[in-house]
């Protein structure tokens, strides 16, 4: 009897433990996954990892659209001085790069957030999307994006279609944003504008005119009304530095600061020395440290910067190592933890081409033309802009290699036209103004000023020195420049029928002499 009733006491002292067991045995200080929901973790932890992949590393940036723009060299003769510097493809990564690390989580997240409800969420990733696939169009054309994630056959979108795509998707992202403005969802995880979303809004905007401008040689219909409604939008444009869109570097080195301090691989280039030191212009400081040896400018020793020729002929690293390292502010990670992607002189650039082009809401080319200057000037604290921007007699200068042989990688500069605006001159020249300008202050986002090069034919770069091109990727004619990346041999050998639909869509040939879409070759005007 006695061993019954333990029995029927123990039963009862076990259910009454097991009706809280969940409860009693709940570790306090662990983050459950409604805790998560209520501060966004959940979602608002994938967005800095995805913007922090929008720019490439050495190999898919600083030795690709970097040296193309030609706003950096390299003093390295890698694999024997035959590369992507000297339009060899040997690196391809920035497709891996951008479909594993944006548009996949990207993808994931969009799915979390509408599933909870989290439009500000779904659409902050979209317009990441955006800026990641605008950015690798330019080096490859028609690209995955309606059709990401779906399933059988994996087509491209022609660019015509990507963007009109685009545009649609900014009209959706826009509307929501500017519906929001007082959202705090996004602060704990916005390094770039601290949860503003009426600032997203207006990059967003200004995104809208930068891809609008982009293509207006080749569909200048759709340029013009996308043009003329992101100027006519009420959210605005970026239009001052404290609106400018950065990206956090979260901690780590500017990256070009890596590639040129740690590795020796990167320097001033030539092209910099020749524009910068021509114009007499101030921004060279913050951009360039001088030689120590000035016995390397006794061309211009007044101005101690040395560049190197992109696509040199090269020897030995060691013999340009000496040439002008970018600032030494760079390196430190304390001063440098930002990167910037699109900044107030790049929009006022575009309303000057746009007032060129007649489009309704762009204003006086002229004013955009000053004030684009005058912004780059702010933002890198460069002095004595009123003196550069009545400057109407200063000219980019001759290069000359003091390292190598007789007048190997020498160039002479093609540039006619000085700083000062000429409300008298063509629009073709106002136009190689603008770009020229544009060029100079994209430092540091270096994509859209290899764009604007292939669109416009401005500023006048001189080609590589040594153009290694062959039919293993497609000739570069001698004189001209590389138009675009083949497609990356992942997707050839994967994805053999939407790369054979793409190519037939970039309409020619996968090589890199092949012009793409918005790249007509024709006349600006």
């Amino acid at each position: 009897m006695k061993k019954l009733i333990y029995l029927i006491t123990m039963v009862i002292a076990f259910s009454a433990c097991t009706n809280d067991f969940e409860e009693t045995n709940t570790n306090p200080y662990q983050i459950s996954g409604e805790s998560l929901k209520q501060d966004f973790n959940h979602v608002g932890a994938f967005y800095s990892s995805m913007l922090s992949q929008i720019f490439g590393n050495q190999v898919d940036h600083n030795l690709t659209n970097v040296t193309f723009a030609q706003h950096l060299a390299t003093p390295t003769p890698f694999v024997g001085g035959v590369n992507n510097t000297t339009y060899y493809i040997r690196w391809n990564g920035y497709w891996a790069r951008e479909y594993n690390n944006v548009m996949a989580p990207a993808k994931q997240v969009i799915d979390i957030a509408a599933a909870d409800g989290y439009d500000v969420f779904v659409e902050w990733a979209n317009l990441i999307r955006i800026i990641s696939m605008s950015r690798v169009t330019t080096y490859y054309g028609p690209i995955l994006y309606t059709n990401y994630g779906s399933t059988g056959s994996a087509l491209y979108d022609s660019e015509e279609t990507l963007y009109n795509a685009f545009f649609s998707d900014l009209d959706r992202i826009i509307s929501v944003f500017s519906a929001n403005t007082d959202y705090v969802g996004l602060n704990n995880f916005d390094a770039s504008y601290g949860g503003d979303v009426s600032k997203w809004a207006r990059y967003a905007n200004s995104l809208r005119l930068q891809l609008a401008m982009r293509i207006s040689k080749v569909a200048p219909d759709l340029a013009k009304a996308q043009g003329e409604k992101a100027m006519a939008d009420p959210v605005g444009l970026i239009e001052t530095n404290a609106d400018n869109f950065n990206i956090s570097l979260y901690g780590s080195k500017f990256h070009p600061a890596q590639i040129c301090f740690e590795w020796g691989d990167t320097r001033m280039s030539a092209t910099m020395e020749s524009i910068l030191i021509g114009y007499k212009d101030n921004r060279i400081a913050p951009f360039f440290d001088p030689v120590s040896d000035l016995s390397l400018v006794t061309d211009h020793p007044d101005y101690p910067y040395k560049g190197i020729r992109n696509g040199a002929e090269l020897v030995a690293k060691d013999d340009r190592l000496g040439f002008s390292t970018i600032d030494i502010s760079f390196n430190d990670p304390a001063k440098v933890t930002k990167r910037k992607v699109m900044s107030a002189d790049e929009v006022f650039f575009i309303k000057a081409e746009a007032a060129l082009r007649g489009w309704a809401g762009a204003g006086d080319a002229k004013a955009n033309y000053e004030a684009g200057v005058r912004a780059s000037f702010e933002l890198w604290g460069a002095g004595g802009v009123d003196a550069y921007l009545a400057d109407n007699t200063s000219l980019p200068i001759d290069y000359n290699d003091p390292v190598a042989t007789g007048s190997v990688n020498d160039f002479v500069n093609q540039i006619t036209t000085t700083v000062a605006w000429d409300e008298a001159a063509s629009n073709e020249i106002k136009l190689e103004k603008i770009i020229t300008q544009k060029w100079i202050a994209a430092y540091t986002n270096e994509m859209e000023a290899w764009v604007d090069y292939r669109r416009t034919g401005y500023p006048k770069l001189p080609p590589v020195y040594q153009n290694s091109s062959n039919s293993d990727w497609g000739i570069i004619p001698d004189g001209e420049a590389i138009k675009r990346m083949p497609f990356v041999n992942s997707e050839r050998e994967g994805n053999a029928a939407g790369v054979a639909d793409a190519t037939a869509k970039l309409g020619g040939p996968d090589e890199i002499g092949t012009r793409l879409w918005w790249d007509t070759g024709g006349p600006n005007f």
